[in-house]
């Protein structure tokens, strides 16, 4: 059974995120979404509200793969996350060029560490290109409709979270 880990912080699960997700499981049996936690950093959602987002986003749009998937923290290289959990294949989403570059940098390096695991690239689609978590944070925060951009179980948690 090929394994793949998704890393990321996830914070929040956008639709950008959710459709690298369901492609990564086209492409792997089975998938670790990794999400990387940071002390120095205070993410909007907890580790755990994280992690649940993710799954009840993929049980909306593929409920038949939700057994497929696993959501895990992780505090150290990605490689030995990723060996650790005894997964073969790293995805990384691309939305550009600029994402290709940095991308391709920790391709090679992740290579070098761990030349056991392969990384694989996927594009994101043209409709979620845009986004990222960090976007949709801030135009959440500012009172924005982040609607098109993140799957509706993050809406509601986001509104929530903004007390709305």
């Amino acid at each position: 059974m090929t394994t793949a880990f998704y890393p990321g912080s996830f914070d929040p699960m956008t639709n950008g995120h959710l459709d690298v997700l369901v492609q990564a499981l086209n492409v792997a049996e089975k998938l670790i979404v990794a999400i990387g936690i940071h002390p120095g950093k205070a993410p909007m959602f907890s580790f755990e509200e994280r992690a649940e987002l993710i799954r009840s986003s993929l049980t909306e749009v593929l409920p038949a793969k939700a057994a497929n998937l696993s959501v895990v923290s992780f505090d150290r290289l990605v490689v030995d996350a990723a060996r650790a959990n005894g997964a073969s294949l790293l995805i990384r989403g691309l939305r550009d060029g600029t994402d290709l570059d940095y991308e391709m940098q920790m391709a090679g390096m992740n290579r070098q560490m761990a030349p056991d695991i392969q990384t694989v690239f996927l594009p994101a689609g043209v409709a979620t290109r845009p986004i990222t978590g960090t976007l949709v944070r801030q135009i959440a925060a500012m009172g924005g409709d982040v609607s098109a951009f993140v799957p509706a179980t993050v809406l509601k948690a986001l509104n929530a979270k903004l007390k709305r």
